[in-house]
């Protein structure tokens, strides 16, 4: 006990190992959650870096383009006042030079001249105002030193110096002979006295034009220049040289130009000129420029500024104007707004990135947990299915028991008291069965794990069966219940008979639950045929009442219609009238579905009963749902049977939709998508169970009185199913018509009818003398040459009924093929040829009948119960109570014929037995392959040694079948099992004509 205590102290104390997966989750929770952090944080970090950086760069991309803007702007204003300043500029002079021409017109191509100082001052001050910029023009004539005493004495004065001193001695002067008024002080002055001047002048003979001086301060304190340009005694040519320039002069024509004054015109007819600064430089000297216009600016001001070159005619002077802001272009709202903008998008794109990564992070997790939720669930469905295969094992192997015992009981001797009682607790137990199957059934559709068969089948055959069983039900209730297949059905289909089996019964089960008059009527038809007999005939359905507002005006009236019982259906579009329009096209050659190999067939199952009131008929195919409270105390039913209905319809391909009228009844409508199969494709693979009606009946005819149509066309359809050919009448005295040939009366078989089939209320209450001595008196006369047998169809089972008409034989209804085959035998007295007769070979009997069977079971009553049952039909049983002890006596070569094996036993189960008869099975085989024929003989070794072992389950699991066929297994029979279904697992191995 200390040591216990102490490894228990130790094995608490000590860690246990962490698996890695978990220590790499726990290391990023923890010290793993602060590295992502600091990640998170140096990635907001680089982002809001970037995006400051992006700012920076927008900032510095937009202020630089709005400089260059401004730039480009300037360019293009400094351009456009330079060109017009040297507009101005050329006028000014063309009118000095159109002045210099007026002067050598007048003054020298006139003898005597036109011209003196009167009448130059006074043109030259009438003409002053095409000269505004010119604050006065004078004319200096050129003198040589030899002429210079003349000229004097016949001016009247000497030529001074600028200095207005007499001038000295020199080769030439240039006096001022004419001036304008404004400047007539520098008359008589020599212009070439100054050194400035005589250079100008020296030029501008030279070259033939204006000439400038330096900027230097007017007389009105403007800067401004002297402006001097040649008058020639004659016109010279452009390309004069410059010794014939200098030889034609006679003199010089001179102005002071005031170049502030043509600037400030100028900027004053120009818009945005307070912008601007204006700078106009004389820059002959680069090193030292003499500004012309303008304040003292360096040139190297970090304002924007531009220079463009002036040119006003003179040759030797360089000018050029400087242009600059006179404010520093302010930065841009849109170098600060656009990128703030950007960097707040880009703030909230990183919020949204963070986001998203952080709603990613938590969807991730929430997919991890989605996951572990997932495995959680798909664990617990597992553990479901575990659960509802133990309790259908638990609760079917007592069943198995209980109902086995009742069966066993019910063959032997009881009292008409013991016999109910035991009858009532089978069908309680068979309930039983019934409600577990269903709740098992949706259990398997929820997870998805119901999988249909793909077996040849008959589906007239099933629908006989469905009608047998609700058979007894109908009579009581009085009720019609009949069957009507298209014969354009394929006779064979490839499918799931037992869930297309189930989804009729419920339908028909349901109906009969609810129906307490009127009929119930089973139709198959092919889809194409059903839509065309319906398609132009559909009526409005509102609420699923045909139109009818409120349940009171759905009540049925008495008036008798044409249906099944001549009471009204829910769906009118199941009329008389679509019926026989589908009855035309099962007569006509039209083609249906031939290229395709699937059918799809359209089911109704139409009721007389009370119907579904409106507001549950949203709620029909909800699982455990009733229409209300009440319908499950008074009719009973777990209300799942529709839902289960409906899944297995949606498996199969269709579709299953209601029409229902409250008082009046429900039509259920489903479609299912089928095979075709024929007969010849039937193979091993799909063993079928056929069910082929006799023959004998082929070549017959028969007569039916019935004044419904539609029952008569239903009566019709079984005898022709049998091969008898089949009249209709309404009323008896027509059959008598038809039969004597009265009144123009044929029948269409052209053969006169063998028997004579009356339904019960077709009887005519004015028939006074019994109908076989009116038959027997038309014998007698001749009218009739065969006397046709009498036969009464009935809804209501009673012996007394064919005293009551004197008729042949009385069928009891519902009509089925085989039934009404069993009664045409004994009524007409034909015998049954050897392959039509119920021998053996079609039943447990004959199957069973002298086959040794080794059963497998754990449980004492079910080896007691399925002892019992194969000994009722022939078999020689051994029964043993584990798996071993089937090894024990499995043996090849075998004694048995087959071994029906429990699969949950102790020490050994079913499925690991079966693995061992299989693994020696295999080996015998091998060692009777390797052996040499002179060693054995020839029957042993064409045996291929395989015993059919068949699974006895309780347990109805998918899973659980899909084991038993993996563990070496030939089929299964759940427990408890009846005749039929042990019959169909019983055939293909017991039955030497059936193929295996």
């Amino acid at each position: 006990m200390g040591v216990g205590g102490g490894g228990g102290q130790a094995a608490v104390s000590a860690p246990a190992p962490v698996p890695a997966e978990e220590a790499g989750k726990d290391a990023e929770e923890g010290g793993g959650w602060t590295v992502k952090a600091k990640l998170i944080a140096a990635a907001v970090l680089v982002w809001v870096l970037g995006s400051a950086a992006l700012w920076v760069f927008l900032h510095s991309y937009f202020r630089h383009a709005a400089l260059r803007k401004a730039e480009e702007a300037l360019v293009s204003m400094c351009e456009e006042r330079a060109r017009m300043l040297q507009d101005q500029f050329a006028v000014s002079v063309n009118h000095v030079h159109a002045l210099a021409i007026l002067v050598a017109t007048f003054h020298y191509e006139k003898h005597p001249p036109a011209l003196d100082q009167n009448t130059f001052a006074d043109y030259t001050a009438r003409t002053s105002f095409e000269r505004p910029l010119l604050s006065g023009v004078a004319y200096a004539q050129r003198v040589v030193h030899a002429d210079r005493e003349g000229f004097e004495r016949h001016q009247g004065w000497i030529i001074k110096t600028m200095k207005h001193e007499p001038s000295p001695a020199q080769d030439e002067y240039a006096p001022v002979v004419y001036s304008q008024e404004t400047v007539s002080y520098i008359e008589g002055l020599d212009m070439m006295s100054g050194e400035e001047d005589r250079e100008n002048i020296l030029r501008s003979r030279a070259s033939g034009k204006a000439v400038l001086t330096r900027p230097f301060r007017l007389m009105s304190n403007h800067l401004g220049v002297v402006l001097t340009f040649p008058v020639y005694h004659a016109d010279l040519p452009s390309d004069a040289k410059e010794e014939d320039r200098v030889a034609a002069t006679a003199g010089y024509l001179g102005g002071a130009f005031d170049v502030e004054s043509l600037v400030e015109n100028l900027l004053r007819q120009l818009a945005g000129n307070q912008e601007l600064v204006i700078n106009v430089y004389d820059v002959t000297n680069i090193s030292n420029p003499l500004v012309m216009y303008g304040s003292e600016v360096p040139l190297g001001n970090p304002s924007p500024s531009h220079i463009c070159m002036l040119d006003f005619g003179d040759p030797f002077r360089k000018h050029h104007m400087v242009c600059r802001y006179r404010n520093k272009p302010h930065v841009p709202w849109s170098a600060i707004s656009t990128p703030s903008g950007v960097f707040v998008i880009c703030m909230l794109v990183g919020y949204i990135a963070g986001a998203a990564w952080s709603r990613y992070d938590n969807v991730k997790e929430d997919c991890r947990k989605m996951e572990e939720l997932k495995k959680q669930a798909e664990a617990a469905d597992v553990a479901k299915s575990q659960f509802l295969a133990t309790v259908s094992h638990e609760i079917r192997t007592p069943m198995n028991g209980v109902l086995g015992m009742l069966d066993m009981l019910l063959d032997t001797d009881l009292t008409s008291t013991q016999r109910d009682f035991a009858q009532t607790a089978q069908v309680c137990g068979k309930a039983l069965i019934s409600l577990i199957n269903e709740v098992l059934d949706r259990a398997k559709i929820e997870a998805r794990k119901l999988d249909l068969e793909s077996v040849p089948f008959d589906l007239r055959s099933i629908l006989d069966d469905v009608i047998s069983l609700f058979s007894s039900k109908s009579r009581e209730k009085g009720i019609e219940l009949d069957v009507y297949v298209s014969e354009r059905v394929p006779e064979i289909l490839l499918g799931d008979p037992g869930r297309f089996r189930q989804i009729i019964t419920n339908l028909v089960g349901n109906s009969i639950k609810f129906t307490e008059r009127g009929h119930i009527f089973v139709q198959v038809h092919l889809a194409d045929h059903s839509n065309l007999a319906t398609e132009s005939k559909v009526e409005p359905v509102a609420n699923g009442m045909n139109g009818h507002t409120n349940e009171k005006t759905a009540v049925a009236t008495s008036v008798s219609l044409n249906t099944l019982s001549g009471f009204e259906a829910a769906d009118s579009r199941n009329s008389w009238e679509n019926f026989k329009l589908l009855l035309s096209y099962e007569k006509s050659e039209m083609p249906y579905e031939s290229v395709s190999d699937k059918v799809t067939l359209v089911v109704s199952v139409e009721d007389t009963g009370i119907g579904i009131p409106l507001d549950a008929q949203a709620k029909v195919f909800t699982p455990f749902m009733q229409a209300d409270s009440s319908t499950s105390r008074t009719y009973g039913g777990t209300g799942i049977g529709l839902s289960i209905s409906k899944c297995l319809v949606e498996l199969m391909g269709g579709q299953i939709n209601f029409v229902s009228r409250p008082h009046v009844g429900s039509t259920f409508t489903f479609t299912a998508v089928l095979k075709r199969c024929d007969r010849s494709a039937i193979g091993d693979s799909k063993p079928v169970m056929l069910h082929p009606l006799p023959s004998s009946f082929k070549g017959l005819s028969a007569l039916l009185v019935d004044r419904r149509p539609v029952r008569a066309t239903v009566t019709k359809y079984h005898l022709q199913r049998l091969g008898i050919a089949c009249d209709v009448v309404a009323t008896i005295e027509l059959a008598l018509g038809v039969l004597s040939g009265r009144n123009g009366s044929s029948l269409t078989s052209m053969k006169q009818p063998c028997m004579l089939l009356i339904e019960s209320d077709s009887w005519g209450f004015n028939i006074d003398v019994s109908l076989q001595s009116r038959l027997l008196e038309m014998k007698q006369n001749g009218h009739t040459h065969v006397l046709p047998k009498i036969i009464l169809l009935a809804a209501a089972e009673s012996g007394k009924l064919k005293e009551h008409y004197a008729v042949d034989s009385v069928i009891t209804k519902p009509l089925k093929a085989s039934a009404l085959a069993a009664c045409l035998f004994q009524t007409l007295g034909i015998k049954q040829s050897s392959n039509e007769r119920s021998d053996n070979s079609g039943s447990l009997y004959g199957l069973l009948l002298g086959k040794n069977i080794l059963v497998v079971d754990d449980n004492k009553v079910n080896l007691r119960v399925a002892a019992g049952t194969l000994k009722k039909f022939g078999a020689k049983v051994e029964c043993v109570e584990s798996g071993k002890d089937a090894l024990a006596l499995l043996h090849v070569p075998y004694k048995f014929h087959l071994c029906l094996m429990d699969i949950q036993m102790p020490e050994m189960d079913g499925f690991e037995a079966t693995k061992q008869i299989r693994a020696m099975e295999a080996k015998a085989n091998e060692q009777a392959v390797a052996c040499d024929d002179s060693e054995i003989d020839g029957t042993t070794r064409a045996a291929r040694w395989r015993l059919p072992v068949l699974a006895m389950t309780a347990d109805v699991i998918q899973a659980t079948h899909e084991e038993c066929t993996k563990c070496g297994m030939d089929g299964y029979v759940t427990k408890p099992f009846e005749e039929k279904q042990l019959f169909q697992a019983l055939q293909k191995f017991l039955d030497p004509g059936m193929s295996c």
